[in-house]
């Protein structure tokens, strides 16, 4: 029997794990979760996609594949602490995810989001990726030592194996805290190695919801949800598109009060599990869909030791990782923002906003990056080329 559908679909997880889970840490962190709050998080989600993997892919025997929104998360980095914390920022979670599963229950709002301009929520993305992009190089400067070893592992990753370039970026990471911790004689930072969620009783703000739900619910549609059907279709497979907004709705609303943020469609990730790595046999793709969703399972046994090891980092250590791997989607978002000769204006507005850090009534700049570009749109780009 080919076992390549079950090697694709642990590949599938193993990258996708990976290759973001520090982008998670960084953004849980920088909206207020302490360290216990951040593993938990890091837990539910992973436990959210594994589970819902399953519902999907066992249920539609298509190789469907479930992610957290690493965009999300990028997003969440460049938030800052809400109004009212980490509770809040809690809420908003919440909140994204009845929109997602919304999203599948009423059609007119699957309509109103493709109302928004692709190359505005692509410039929105590009806006909040950039300062945690910037934090490798910046961390050059601070902890050269830590820092460049991981850099030119990627390099070389990127040349002769692209797809495991972040992942191997964060062993070699991991191996430097290591050896920084054994030469001190200190073990690392504070925290257990056995899994446990932590619940946070969800709080309600209008600066969360504007800052924080909207982006996150815009950035996850638009970065994830719709390129993930993209993917799925250029192999010849149809999502599931109500189930798939249900199950990833649900995930992420019951993995909130416990720190997740949001799962979503996969998108890169996906093409490991529905192309020919999975097998020549189209009907047995979905194998991979499951054996991936088994395979997070395994891997959220893990999450919480890696959030006590990564806890030891020197400062900047986490966030230079997280910039390696949103690199590609840093330069993909800029692309697709700026692809429309006639209509740069607004996404470079939108990009520029969401970029500058503007905070006003307590709501971050990707809400008002997205205003502003839609006013800009609005104001320069003829009604009919808009429709």
């Amino acid at each position: 029997m080919d076992s390549r559908p079950v090697i694709a679909g642990v590949v599938t997880a193993l990258v996708g794990f990976t290759s973001s889970f520090a982008v998670v840490l960084a953004g849980l962190r920088a909206v207020g979760a302490d360290p216990a709050q951040a593993a938990s998080g890091l837990l539910a989600l992973t436990l959210a996609v594994g589970v819902g993997v399953l519902l999907l892919a066992w249920r539609s025997k298509v190789p469907v594949t479930l992610a957290w929104s690493t965009p999300g998360a990028a997003l969440l980095a460049s938030s800052g602490t809400p109004d009212g914390g980490w509770p809040a920022a809690v809420g908003a979670f919440l909140t994204a995810g009845v929109l997602i599963a919304l999203t599948g229950l009423v059609p007119a709002l699957g309509r109103l989001m493709s109302r928004i301009p692709a190359s505005l929520a692509q410039a929105m993305l590009a806006g909040v990726l950039l300062q945690l992009c910037l934090a490798p190089f910046t961390a050059l400067g601070t902890v050269p030592l830590f820092v460049a070893p991981v850099i030119v592992c990627w390099l070389l990753m990127m040349k002769y194996a692209p797809r495991w370039a972040v992942p191997a970026a964060l062993l070699v990471a991991l191996g430097v805290i290591a050896m920084a911790l054994a030469g001190t004689g200190k073990g690392p930072g504070q925290g257990g190695i056995l899994p446990a969620l932590v619940w946070t009783t969800p709080a309600f703000s209008l600066q969360a919801m504007a800052g924080i739900a909207l982006p996150l619910f815009v950035v996850t549609m638009a970065s994830q949800n719709v390129p993930g059907v993209a993917v799925l279709r250029s192999f010849g497979f149809d999502t599931p598109w109500r189930p798939s907004m249900l199950v990833t709705g649900t995930g992420t609303v019951l993995g909130a009060p416990f720190g997740g943020h949001a799962i979503n469609l996969a998108a890169l990730s996906a093409a490991l599990a529905a192309g020919e790595e999975a097998g020549a046999d189209k009907g047995r793709r979905w194998i991979a869909g499951v054996t991936s969703g088994v395979a997070y399972l395994v891997l959220a046994v893990f999450s919480t030791a890696l959030v006590t090891l990564v806890s030891a980092a020197p400062a900047g250590m986490l966030e230079a990782v997280a910039g390696l791997a949103l690199l590609g989607t840093l330069a993909a978002s800029v692309s697709a923002a700026l692809a429309d000769a006639e209509d740069r204006i607004a996404p470079a507005v939108t990009f520029l906003t969401a970029a500058s850090g503007l905070a006003f009534a307590g709501i971050g700049s990707a809400f008002w990056a997205l205003l502003a570009g839609l006013a800009v749109r609005t104001l320069l780009v003829p009604r009919s080329a808009q429709a």
